[in-house]
């Protein structure tokens, strides 16, 4: 996966995590299930939607679909991963040859006409292409509707060091006196474990490693930070635009949220990182048409003109355009799905030792990114405000 690519997938993640309203739920997205599709799109389109879909996708429009077929074979690429992009057409419609040839192995399906069956025949692709995680496509076919682009994508990986499930009342915080799952684990890699000191503050980072190249980053900001904040920081220290110092550097004290560093009596001589971080399982649906700004789509979803003449001869529109997401994080590891449509209308023995000990409890909502290994991309983005 091309560096360029992955940095403008992350930068419309970025621009969706800071138009999302933060009132206190949870939520859960996947820009790499939005960001090949505005590709494709604007590889068949034309006027202000063409300029604007180059916006939203910080790539010139007929770079696009190229790069979109490469992040997903990419993506594909990856162990426990997979991808799909699906097709659909009215009866009738036709379709640009060349640019339904540049959809990766998207098989084009007519639409029946009977709304029942062809709403059926989407969401069994739609259930299959996630192995389950994801039972139905977000958006609806009814006698208007002319086409449907959609991708699915999904992700498992099991921890290379699982945690152990326990049960417990956090004595402060937002969560105080509830009875919440937890999750606890020792190690001795405190580098696992970082601050950064982003423009939003401090920032907490926890990396979790996953046996199949994709690794889950747990977000901790400040008390008064709010989501948008704590993924946008999150993925500027990915990207590397913000430095982290580990745990073995840090200093003693509370040195970055939810942390705290001390020397403890050990019967071993490796220092510890013991993490405490609630389990989750989060699920939402997103409108990409409430933010269709931030999505490139304001002219495109003007139903009053045409805006995709490389797509068919048939004048078409933006008509819907929503993506349906999960994720869970338990004690063996983390499953993630999306599928993202558009619709065009139209133990204690002695001790021995003193050692340095680095501690994480979570007790707040916060953030996590799950993030390929190699490439660094971002496959799926939450908050968890409810744990």
């Amino acid at each position: 996966m091309r560096v360029s690519t992955v940095r403008a997938v992350h930068r419309l993640a970025a621009r969706w995590a800071g138009a999302l309203p933060w009132d206190g739920r949870d939520t859960v997205l996947s820009a790499t299930g939005v960001w090949p599709l505005l590709a494709f799109l604007a590889d068949g389109a034309a006027g202000p939607a063409r300029g604007e879909l180059e916006d939203a996708l910080g790539l010139p429009a007929d770079r696009a679909a190229e790069a979109a077929r490469e992040l997903l074979a990419g993506i594909t690429a990856v162990r426990g991963v997979a991808s799909a992009v699906g097709l659909w057409a009215r009866q009738g419609l036709e379709l640009r040859a060349p640019w339904v040839a540049g959809l990766p192995d998207a098989t084009l399906g007519r639409f029946t006409g009977d709304e029942a069956a062809d709403r059926k025949a989407l969401d069994a692709w739609a259930a299959e292409r996630t192995q389950g995680l994801i039972p139905s496509m977000p958006v609806t076919v009814d006698e208007g509707t002319e086409l449907v682009l959609a991708s699915a994508q999904s992700v498992r990986t099991t921890w290379l060091r699982p945690f152990r499930a326990y049960e417990t009342e956090p004595e402060r915080g937002p969560w105080a006196g509830r009875t919440i799952s937890y999750l606890y684990r020792t190690t001795s890699l405190l580098d696992r474990v970082g601050v950064a000191e982003t423009a939003a503050g401090p920032l907490t980072v926890l990396k979790v490693l996953g046996d199949t190249g994709v690794d889950v980053h747990l977000l901790l900001g400040g008390e008064a930070a709010d989501g948008g904040t704590v993924l946008r920081a999150g993925l500027d220290v990915l990207g590397g635009g913000t430095p982290v110092v580990t745990g073995d550097r840090l200093p003693l004290g509370e040195p970055g949220p939810g942390l705290s560093v001390d020397t403890v009596p050990s019967t071993g001589r490796d220092p510890l990182l013991t993490v405490s971080t609630p389990a989750f399982s989060l699920a939402a649906e997103h409108d990409l048409l409430a933010h269709r700004a931030v999505f490139g789509l304001t002219s495109a979803s003007d139903t009053g003109r045409g805006h995709f003449p490389g797509v068919a001869e048939e004048p078409l529109a933006i008509g819907q355009a929503r993506q349906s997401a999960t994720a869970r994080f338990d004690a063996e590891g983390f499953a993630a799905a999306s599928v993202t449509g558009f619709a065009a209308a139209a133990g204690c023995p002695p001790v021995r030792y003193r050692v340095r000990r680095v501690g994480l409890t979570v007790d707040r909502p916060f953030g996590f990114l799950a993030v390929h290994r190699t490439s660094r991309l971002v496959l799926t983005a939450g908050w968890v405000a409810q744990p």
